[in-house]
């Protein structure tokens, strides 16, 4: 049975998420993340910088990316990233099979408040998995860069932080994105 294709039309935003196959890990060690990222930003490099990488979180045994495209469809740039960090984890691990459950999922982000609520969605990854208290400790996401805590690199923040006050921007998003945690009711759904 063919696949469906997916939606896209040049400038598409998307949040992609990438599962480990029966939710296994993809990331052991510290190595295996920053050769993760190391990977995402070759891929940038070699597209020319056709695509933007909005934020990312890295979790144990998924990836979440926010990424805008420009005038490439999102499957070539998805297709080199995970078949060259599948490549890397199958030879260091001697894995044999695949890494990645099925393709990687896609979601057209089809608003600025969908593109926020996205950024907080993947920021807020590692909190509700309770691996941290909060999102700036955790070191494999983009979370720490959005609200100055480390120098911006591989992302590009300010599609979203142009949403909130020029002047005091990272200072609003980091309400925003707390805020959500301050609010037990707000449902995952609900976020995105």
């Amino acid at each position: 049975m063919a696949r469906k294709n997916r939606i896209w039309f040049p400038n598409a935003m998307y949040h992609i998420t990438s599962r480990g196959n029966r939710r296994n890990d993809i990331f052991r060690v510290k190595e295996d993340y920053e050769v993760y990222l190391k990977i995402l930003r070759e891929v940038s490099v070699y597209y020319n910088n056709e695509y933007e990488i909005i934020c990312y979180c890295l979790m144990t045994n998924h990836v979440h990316l926010q990424i805008q495209t420009h005038e490439k469809h999102i499957k070539y740039f998805m297709s080199r990233l995970n078949s060259f960090y599948a490549r890397y984890f199958n030879n260091k691990y001697n894995y044999v099979g695949h890494l990645f459950q099925d393709r990687y999922g896609s979601e057209v982000i089809d608003s600025g408040k969908y593109a926020v609520r996205a950024s907080r969605y993947i920021h807020l990854n590692p909190v509700r998995a309770n691996m941290v208290l909060k999102p700036e400790e955790y070191k494999w996401s983009s979370y720490s860069m959005y609200i100055g805590m480390k120098e911006e690199k591989l992302i590009e923040s300010d599609k979203i932080l142009s949403y909130f006050t020029r002047d005091t921007a990272r200072e609003l998003y980091r309400d925003f994105v707390e805020s959500a945690m301050k609010n037990k009711s707000i449902e995952d759904k609900e976020v995105i």
